[in-house]
């Protein structure tokens, strides 16, 4: 099933998509079903997700295979006509996951055996069509095309072979990059460490490091959606098909079997130092391969070139950006 969050009509809601491709509202339907804990869900997928998931999701399927194949009509709009949100508006987290993808072997000089992470503030976040806005301050910004799970059940210390049940479902997440303000937040310094043949004793250590705080997470670096795809409509998340364009222009292809950490063995690693709470979001790495040996989604400087970028992946659809200038 495709969820998604919008704005039509005066405020915002939440809905499916049916057979011809709009978008059901559910707490309408719901309402006409007298369903009540899906009638007064109103606007909010999160509240959703942070309810027991056996309490509501039999009913919204059967609401779905009411109105999503037209058996019923229902309050539907085009998805033209709406405002798209992010799915989830507000998890309580965004863990992206860094240079996950085996194209970028040939690059790593040196790094962790284990899922490097950063995360990302929910501020960040922007739907499809909406813009990706920059300033010039901002220097050089670039797509970054992603596979994003979203927890559907709170996890800690969640085994590898169990991860995949605490997953509700999928999304796109293009995790828009600066590396002119990553260049200009990283230190060269002496970090201070205990001495090696005295821990009393200090030593120095020629050390750099950057934090994401600007060139990660400047408001709408993170475009997500446009659908939250339930896990049961994807077989293999790693099977699947990445396209990324900039006008058109292909621009990336990739397919998600080139991830080096895969979702389990994520989720596991994540759990272990962090609670994974329902509706927080695991953007599983760049893809990167080029298409043709063409120009690298690096090389797409949205700052001066504008435009628009989509991210496609099978089963999930197409999220859409235009770049916004702002002083």
């Amino acid at each position: 099933m495709k969820l998604a969050s919008f704005w039509a009509a005066g405020r915002d809601r939440i809905g499916f998509e049916d057979a011809d491709g709009n978008v059901v509202d559910i707490a309408a339907a719901a309402a006409s079903q007298d369903m009540a804990q899906l009638a007064e869900s109103r606007n909010d997928l999160l509240s959703l997700l942070e309810t027991e998931h056996a309490s509501w999701w039999p009913a919204l399927r059967e609401l779905h295979g009411l109105y999503g194949s037209g058996q019923r009509s229902g309050l539907r709009f085009s998805p033209g006509d709406i405002l798209w949100h992010p799915p989830v508006r507000r998890p309580s987290k965004l863990c992206c996951l860094a240079l996950n993808n085996s194209a970028n072997s040939e690059r790593i000089l040196s790094g962790p055996k284990h899922p490097a992470v950063f995360v990302k503030p929910w501020t960040s976040m922007t739907g499809n069509r909406c813009a990706l806005q920059i300033r010039p301050a901002y220097g050089r910004v670039h797509p970054e095309p992603e596979l994003a799970a979203v927890i559907g059940r709170r996890a800690r210390n969640v085994a590898a072979p169990d991860a995949m049940a605490h997953v509700f479902g999928y999304t796109i997440h293009n995790d828009f990059t600066s590396p002119t303000m990553r260049a200009e937040d990283t230190f060269h310094y002496r970090a201070i460490h205990p001495a090696a043949d005295d821990p009393e004793q200090i030593e120095y250590v020629d050390t750099h490091v950057s934090y994401p705080g600007r060139y990660k997470c400047s408001d709408t670096f993170s475009a997500v959606g446009p659908w939250l795809v339930s896990a049961d409509d994807i077989a293999d998340p790693h099977a699947l098909d990445v396209t990324c364009s900039h006008d058109g222009r292909l621009i990336t292809q990739d397919n998600t079997e080139n991830l080096f950490f895969k979702l389990p063995q994520v989720i596991e690693f994540l759990s272990s130092y962090m609670t994974l709470m329902p509706g927080d979001i695991i953007s599983l790495g760049t893809a990167l391969r080029r298409s043709g040996g063409g120009m690298a989604v690096q090389n797409v400087n949205l700052a001066t070139l504008g435009g628009e970028v989509t991210v496609a992946i099978s089963g999930l659809g197409a999220l859409s950006n235009h770049v916004e200038r702002l002083p």
